[in-house]
């Protein structure tokens, strides 16, 4: 979500260094529509974040005032006025200043999520999204007869080695998806049209140019971290076919994974297959309970110089999960709020006392601290965001990751210091999840989103393009064959609430591994594989003068200055070396059923 307040006393300083004074009448421009539209985002954020943690069947008071606020926004964003003016200044560039036109540019892409030219698409287009959201949160899941939640079916996949068990859990986690197809097709097309009255081709080329790129670049991008990460996916497939095919007894060793098999909902993150001896997090950390894990993970960014989070994060956050049975639901998908663009930053989790949710309130803090990190005086209301959308991700999953590692564990009294671990295990555990992700979020996600908006995918091929991509990009087929009667693609929340948008988490990997290097290296002198970052100032500093500028600051520019280099897997390549050479020993003799090239 991007959130913008009102705080405007840098253009003075950004004149000075660019050279000019700008120009007056399109600062006072800038000044009056950022005041209006941080009055009327915070209270559109206030309206859906209740709707978020208070979905209540057969009331829709909540769904109402979300739609309301949505509206109002859309109808000041997308004005023929904000519209005229913003382009009528542009065409004067040469009398603005770099950040003057920065904004002005924000301003148009804002608009064309709204026109106003097409005012009753863009309210249609609201109405349905929200709701989307409520029938996507909303639904009650089901196993056996009983209700449970996400986080039980997960629980189920993660741990399970009863194959029909499993196959029970994961069809359950596919039930909500026919509930969500027709309101997804309707949304595609709402999406769609109501972007292509500012003249972009499409939705998805829309989300793309917020990178500055056109589709077709942000596909080569894709495509090319895959064919570079490609041989050691290749590596981890065949190593996971036959675990998974000697855990669960299977004698045939399958072609291509089955889905029900892997420890997670779509196959993005295969790492609870394996279990590092010595490090068993769960068992340490479920007696301390949901609400310590949060308030060690302010530690760590406390410990590194940050600030301690405001009190209204503790007093307004949705932390915890609801009980199975509760008649009131929320958003389950983990999510970092800016509420008003400066200090009110608020969590929605469902946290509970385990690793994956250590890992992750880590990596969700990651938000809330570059969201206060860039409410500053120097940064405009209208730039307070990632300095790309990757930029939010990267963080917090470096930070998740750093979290994870043996010697930070052990220095947080999580593990013995002195407890011997298998090095290659750890590394193959992590491959599990980031290397494997990689292939679901470039591979899979981004080029369904692709076909789905840019290519306009017919609906009544939905369900067999996904699972085609799946095959092709993950080797993972469904149990059985699996009809238009499915929208399997539905199931996964961003496609439905942060849609096109997924390429966002593979460029955030590259980029996490990339900054991470540079810290381990350059800052602790460490092996990337094994830091701790702990009480390190000078991390912190590092951090401070990438979030401070937001998005004030060109993207490439950031990563250069920062790291020296340009995005890559190089960085990816090099950390999982070691385990490279590890797999191709484990898969000596065995047989290869992904083709040796993407």
């Amino acid at each position: 979500m991007k959130k913008y307040l009102l705080l405007l006393p840098l253009l003075g300083l950004a004149a000075c260094q660019s050279g000019k004074t700008g120009d007056a009448a399109a600062q006072k421009f800038i000044d009056s529509y950022t005041k209006q539209y941080v009055a009327l985002y915070t209270a559109d954020q206030g309206a859906q974040w209740k709707s978020q943690i208070e979905i209540i069947p057969g009331d829709t008071t909540n769904v109402v005032a979300a739609q309301k606020a949505d509206e109002a926004m859309a109808a000041f964003t997308g004005s023929k006025e904000n519209i005229e003016n913003a382009r009528k200044f542009l065409a004067q560039e040469s009398e603005l200043t770099p950040l003057q036109k920065k904004q002005l540019e924000v301003i148009l892409y804002y608009a064309a999520n709204n026109p106003e030219t097409v005012a009753e698409l863009v309210k249609e287009r609201i109405k349905a999204e929200t709701e989307q959201t409520q029938k996507l949160y909303g639904f009650q899941y089901t196993l056996d007869g009983k209700k449970v939640t996400t986080n039980e079916l997960d629980d189920i996949l993660k741990n399970e080695t009863n194959l029909k068990k499993r196959l029970a859990a994961w069809e359950a986690s596919k039930r909500v998806g026919p509930t969500l197809k027709d309101g997804l097709i309707q949304l595609r097309d709402l999406r769609n049209k109501t972007v292509q009255a500012l003249n972009y081709p499409d939705f998805f080329s829309y989300q793309v140019s917020d990178y500055g790129m056109k589709t077709d670049e942000m596909m080569k991008l894709m495509d090319g971290l895959l064919h570079d990460l490609w041989p050691l996916y290749r590596e981890l497939h065949t190593w996971m076919r036959y675990e998974m095919a000697k855990r669960y007894g299977v004698a045939q060793v399958p072609d291509m994974l089955p889905a029900q098999w892997l420890p997670n909902r779509w196959g993005q993150d295969w790492s609870p297959a394996v279990t590092v001896k010595g490090i068993n997090l769960d068992s340490v950390l479920r007696p301390k309970g949901a609400p310590w894990i949060v308030q060690h993970a302010e530690s760590l960014y406390v410990s590194l110089g940050f600030p301690e989070l405001p009190a209204s994060f503790w007093a307004n956050s949705s932390l915890y999960p609801y009980p199975a049975d509760s008649n009131v639901k929320k958003n389950n998908h983990a999510s970092a709020w800016h509420m008003d663009l400066n200090k009110d930053v608020r969590s929605l989790m469902s946290v509970e006392p385990n690793a994956e949710w250590w890992e992750t309130a880590n990596h969700e803090l990651g938000h809330i601290y570059y969201y206060l990190s860039y409410s500053n005086d120097s940064v405009p209301p209208l730039l307070r965001q990632g300095a790309n959308r990757a930029y939010h991700e990267a963080i917090g999953s470096m930070m998740g990751m750093a979290a994870m590692q043996k010697p930070y564990l052990a220095g947080q009294g999580l593990i013995d210091p002195g407890v011997h671990t298998d090095s290659v295990q750890s590394l193959l555990k992590e491959a599990l999840n980031s290397v494997v992700f990689i292939f679901f979020s470039a591979g899979t996600m981004s080029h369904f989103e692709k076909e789905m908006y840019a290519d306009n995918l017919p609906a009544n091929q939905w369900n067999a393009t996904w699972w085609a991509l799946t095959k092709k990009y993950q080797g993972i087929v469904p149990p059985a064959p699996r009809g238009e009667e499915w929208c399997d693609a539905a199931t996964k929340t961003h496609i439905n609430d942060d849609p096109a948008q997924y390429y966002d988490y593979a460029l955030s990997y590259a980029l996490l591994y990339q900054l991470h290097n540079h810290i381990a290296r350059n800052i602790l002198h460490e092996d990337p594989r094994a830091t701790n970052y702990y009480g390190n100032k000078a991390i912190g500093d590092f951090l401070k003068g990438i979030l401070k500028y937001g998005a004030s600051k060109n993207w490439k520019t950031v990563l250069k200055e920062s790291t020296g280099d340009e995005l890559n897997a190089k960085a990816m390549l090099d950390y999982f070396a070691p385990l490279t050479g590890w797999l191709k020993q484990q898969n000596a003799g065995r047989t290869y059923t992904l083709p040796e090239t993407l």
